[in-house]
């Protein structure tokens, strides 16, 4: 394929995204920051011929259709990839993002323990929130890979595309995909419950129907797992709610109190050496979480993970607090992404760590450790036929 030059090079640099789009170069992203591969503007029949050489002819049909596009697919000797094809100002556009053949352990993403026992419930609903890009596939990828090579069971996911590959180990580990193996996340969900898991993996809540779809597993002795875009774990329960018409609102609250087991919250920081780490809020469910959802007090949740005894809670700037004192980030980059940089600078204060030496991040060093010998940036270039 004529993208498999730059595909290579995503897979070589460890980047997460190539981003394609009319009037500038494909650009890369490493560690969080996006810089050109090269000078060449890419023009409207570049991007399309790129575009629909990477789908099937029922997907450029689809995409002509519907205007937009989500695959997988796997380079042979490369790797596996996510691709959205999608239009603006009349010109198509792609983001491809490179998934990482290795699954993680929790461990080793730096992610806390507490995710290793949530994996392992028997039941109940365990959300994993966070920004786009935020890590939240690899997140649930992990947690997913810790019980697949812990304990028997079925593991059923269904995903819009599928994105890391699991290999039956001591589970059985199904994958659905929207558009491959079924019509629509609906038909799935419709007929998952005859697949028997003891595990479900949705791949994103995006509409009432599928959340509907995860109550109904959680309360019926099931662990179901998915994730939702909502910046920390009171959004995401207010995003809950709102998917429904007002007057189901305690009905709704009345349902998530009682099979709602954890809220996992993650953003990516820039550690002191340039990388991305996650730093995670737990909303580990309790008695008194519980009965806040219940009475419709969810605007309260924070204060009482804070105030929490539930071992493996924690709040967005406990979590920013252990990271710093740590000295793996810097107190000012704890600050940018504290919901409550008051809350953070009483933790520094109270224990004395604003008084210690933080090491200062350099921004010259981003993404240098992934950069491997190999091509330069600006030895990849197109030779496209813009004649087709």
């Amino acid at each position: 394929m004529i993208v498999t030059p730059l595909l290579q090079l995503a897979a070589d640099k460890q980047a997460s995204d190539l981003f394609f789009s009319v009037g500038a170069p494909v650009n890369i992203k490493i560690e969080g920051k996006a810089m050109p591969v090269n000078a060449q503007i890419l023009d409207g029949e570049m991007t399309k011929q790129i575009a629909y050489e990477l789908m099937t002819p029922s997907q450029i049909d689809d995409f002509e259709l519907q205007m937009e596009m989500n695959f997988s697919f796997r380079e042979p000797g490369v790797g596996n990839f996510r691709v959205n094809v999608f239009r603006q100002r009349g010109d198509v556009a792609i983001v491809i993002r490179f998934v990482k053949g290795q699954i993680n352990k929790v461990e080793n993403l730096n992610l806390p323990e507490v995710l290793k026992e949530l994996i392992m419930e028997k039941r109940g609903l365990v959300l994993v929130v966070g920004a786009t890009g935020s890590g939240k596939s690899t997140t649930l990828a992990a947690m997913i890979e810790h019980r697949n090579s812990t304990t028997s069971g079925h593991i059923l996911t269904i995903e819009d595309p599928v994105e890391y590959i699991f290999r039956h180990e001591k589970s059985i580990v199904n994958q659905r995909e929207i558009g491959t193996d079924t019509l629509s996340y609906d038909h799935a969900l419709s007929s998952g419950m005859r697949e028997a898991p003891d595990v479900l993996m949705i791949g994103e809540v995006r509409d009432r129907e599928t959340l509907k779809h995860a109550l109904i597993f959680a309360q019926t002795g099931h662990l179901c797992l998915t994730t939702l875009h909502a910046n920390n774990s009171y959004h995401a329960l207010n995003r809950i709610v709102n998917f429904f018409p007002y007057e189901s609102r305690m009905s709704v609250l009345s349902d998530l109190s009682m099979c709602l087991r954890a809220v996992v919250s993650q953003r990516l920081v820039r550690g002191v050496d340039g990388k991305l780490i996650p730093a995670v809020e737990i909303l580990l469910k309790t008695s008194l979480i519980s009965d806040l959802i219940k009475n419709d007090e969810i605007e309260k949740i924070r204060d009482a993970i804070e105030k929490s005894v539930s071992a493996g809670s924690q709040t967005f700037e406990q979590a920013l607090y252990q990271l710093i004192k740590s000295g793996k980030i810097t107190k000012e980059e704890g600050m940018r992404h504290a919901d409550s940089a008051s809350n953070l600078s009483s933790l520094i204060e109270f224990s004395g760590r604003n008084t210690m030496r933080v090491p200062v991040f350099d921004p010259s060093q981003v993404g240098q450790e992934n950069i491997k010998p190999g091509a330069d940036f600006s030895d990849v270039r197109f030779d496209l036929d813009t004649k087709k």
